[in-house]
């Protein structure tokens, strides 16, 4: 007997060989950032040239077509996505589609330097929440590691974002020379603020990015820190994202960590990455790819579309490979973070 579904019922999101239902994509629409964090790129970093990333035609024909694919979640990453010319209008246009339903949530990933003056738009645009990334409270320490970032700024954009009701939360890279004595300080501050901090260990992306090694700190060592005079409470509650979830007794608040080193979270998950360029990562821990844009460029239809989104899952990994041992960081090469979409 055949079995109708209601018109407005979402298609159920495709599984990958290992039968993980894909229903997160983050999509990155630059590598620029203004900034250049020393965990992130080299100081003089080459940035593609604007002729190679996927205009805002192909970047929504490709977020209708996931969404057809059961994606519910879209982040947009960069990176800094709010540096490049028209991202707004284009947030506005995919937003839309929270509204009718047709997709679940649209987030942004961004370092809150130009947030202020967004957040009208990104109000406009139905975002409900924003994950800001912030690595330190300290004006001198957080223009050390981005190399001449102000920390007023991205504060202000907080304040803007949560005064028009966007929930945020900071995303903090421990870095053992840089902030690892002030993650304390960050979590008061934010859980204070009603902001949940999730805790992430620097990741073996981009092999000309020096000191690498020596800034990594497992956070398991940075529990065992803050277990010391604090009470966490291990949560059970999953999101969209690969963190672990802790409840502070003291502040009240949220804290996750992301262990792709220490901890591997790959089981469960329910994510792949298109980059500005349109290549798809099944894993951020490996090279394999498939090359949407050449999909989109080559059939005004959905079809290429789909055989190059079939063929992703088909390839997509049990785990990554990132590994730390005897001192050594390994990755997947110098392909950075800011090329592959924060």
């Amino acid at each position: 007997m055949m079995t109708f579904l209601p018109e407005n019922t979402p298609p159920t999101p495709r599984a990958d060989v290992h039968g993980r239902r894909i229903s997160y994509v983050r999509i990155s629409v630059t590598d620029r950032c203004d900034l250049r964090c020393t965990y992130c790129m080299s100081e003089r970093q080459t940035f593609l040239p604007k002729s190679a990333l996927l205009s805002y035609e192909e970047l929504e024909r490709l977020s209708l077509f996931l969404m057809d694919q059961g994606v519910k979640t879209l982040r947009i990453t960069g990176g800094e996505p709010l540096v490049r010319k028209g991202i707004l209008d284009f947030l506005k246009r995919i937003g839309a589609h929270v509204k009718t339903g047709r997709l679940e949530e649209l987030t942004l990933t961004t370092n809150g330097t130009l947030l202020k003056d967004a957040v009208p738009d990104l109000v406009a645009a139905n975002i409900k929440r924003i994950n800001v990334s912030m690595d330190s409270l300290k004006p001198d320490v957080f223009r050390r590691i981005t190399r001449g970032g102000d920390i007023a700024k991205v504060i202000e954009g907080i304040e803007a974002a949560q005064g028009s009701g966007i929930k945020i939360k900071l995303n903090v890279v421990v870095l053992a020379r840089d902030n690892r004595a002030g993650i304390s300080d960050i979590i008061t501050w934010a859980h204070g603020r009603g902001i949940d901090v999730s805790l992430i260990e620097t990741m073996p992306l981009g092999d000309d990015i020096a000191g690498r090694e020596d800034q990594f700190v497992s956070l398991r060592d940075v529990v065992r820190d803050l277990s010391s005079f604090w009470s966490l409470e291990p949560l059970t509650e999953k999101t969209a994202g690969p963190a672990r979830y802790y409840r502070v007794a003291e502040t009240g608040g949220k804290l996750g960590l992301i262990t792709p080193l220490s901890h591997n979270f790959c089981d469960d998950c329910n994510r792949v990455r298109v980059t500005a360029t349109g290549k798809l990562y099944m894993c951020l821990g490996q090279d394999d790819h498939v090359d949407l844009a050449a999909a989109l460029r080559a059939d005004p239809t959905d079809a290429g579309l789909d055989a190059a989104y079939t063929e992703a899952l088909s390839h997509k990994p049990r785990r990554h490979e990132f590994l730390i041992e005897s001192g050594t960081v390994r990755g997947v090469g110098n392909r950075t973070m800011s090329v592959t979409g924060g």
